[in-house]
């Protein structure tokens, strides 16, 4: 699932509140049965210390390799006492920040080894347990390098592993790919896609991208000023934003509008430009052939089709000739089924 907004959106603040860090105002939070908004200090405590979280910055020791930054969490998340159904909510929760958060003393396998010491897992468990979420996130010959010999796309991979490390139902990425650059996101959110596809794990994202919504979710939230304004299937907000912000976000993304400099030079080859919303029921490529029968004409010159969760949709600009009745019916046929407008001067 993906929760999507503008800076001050609340989306941060909601990732507080599912980790117990906030209290909501009013409501219900509930973690597999469990409200979190009931939980004692103590409880919370508990709650925090088995999170893991994929930050957008890699928070790694330094003085750990990166078997020991995976490491590090199986030892720690067992310490303290609690009502077992917390430590198992506790356990269930990973996290995946917008900061890294790896140390920089320790080697990949030590920052992995961490959250595992802190599990309590036993020496030999938690040595097997990190080769096998090194080679999980593809850096099974990097165990032993420390923070500032990887890349900044390999110590986020390190982070997710030490997320990985108690075995979550749950992982939180807050901005996970933030600091990364294109290509290395996509490598990130191809890893987090095995994650969730590989492993049953359910997974938040956090992020202020809609290409990020579009390559991994299957749900979206839209927030703004603190509230989920929209919510629904990644296809549905995408082919038909019902909100001023969701519409915005779908645009930057999509990108299938033309700019004004754009529509100028279009305008200025001839014919009448309509801007159409392509949906699977929108009934374009009938009107599209009535209009041919009728002797007129019609050309793509901006926009497209996108393909997301097996569903086709788009928005495309196209120049349309020919008689004027074949013209008018073009448009009065496609005004009953989807929407569509013409670009006038």
């Amino acid at each position: 699932m993906g929760v999507i907004g503008y800076s001050g959106a609340g989306k941060s603040t909601l990732v507080r509140m599912i980790n117990g860090l906030d209290t909501p105002t009013s409501g219900e939070l509930l973690l597999d049965g469990v409200d979190v908004v009931s939980m004692s200090e103590r409880e919370l405590r508990t709650l925090r210390r088995n999170i893991g979280m994929i930050f957008q910055q890699f928070n790694l020791f330094n003085s750990r390799s990166a078997a020991g930054n995976i490491e590090y969490p199986l030892k720690l998340a067992g310490k303290g006492k609690a009502e077992p159904k917390l430590r198992t909510l506790r356990r269930n929760i990973g996290m995946i920040f917008q900061q890294f958060n790896l140390f920089n003393s320790r080697s990949a396998a030590g920052n992995i080894k961490y959250l595992l010491k802190r599990a309590g897992k036993r020496k030999a468990e938690r040595k097997q347990r990190v080769s096998e979420l090194l080679d999980f996130v593809g850096l099974a010959d990097r165990g032993k390098n420390y923070p500032e010999q990887l890349s900044g796309g390999q110590k986020q991979r390190v982070g997710i592993a030490r997320a990985l490390a108690t075995n979550p139902t749950l992982l939180l990425a807050d901005e996970a790919t933030s600091a990364l650059d294109p290509e290395t996101t996509q490598e990130v959110l191809a890893l987090l896609r095995k994650v969730n596809q590989e492993l049953g794990i359910t997974i938040v994202v956090i992020t202020h991208e809609m290409d990020v919504i579009r390559s991994i979710a299957d749900k979206v939230a839209v927030m703004e000023n603190g509230r989920v304004v929209e919510y629904g299937s990644v296809y549905e907000v995408f082919s038909a934003p019902q909100t001023r912000v969701a519409q915005r976000f779908v645009a930057s993304s999509l990108r299938n509008t033309p700019d004004q400099v754009e529509t100028a030079s279009l305008q200025a080859d001839g014919g009448r430009l309509f801007t159409i919303d392509l949906t699977e029921d929108s009934g374009f490529f009938d009107a599209a052939s009535a209009l041919k029968a009728n002797g007129g004409s019609i050309s793509i010159v901006h926009g497209g089709v996108t393909t997301l969760q097996e569903h086709s949709f788009g928005k495309m600009t196209v120049r349309v000739g020919g008689p004027n009745a074949a013209v008018e019916n073009f448009y009065t046929t496609l005004q009953k089924s989807t929407d569509i407008q013409e670009i006038v001067r």
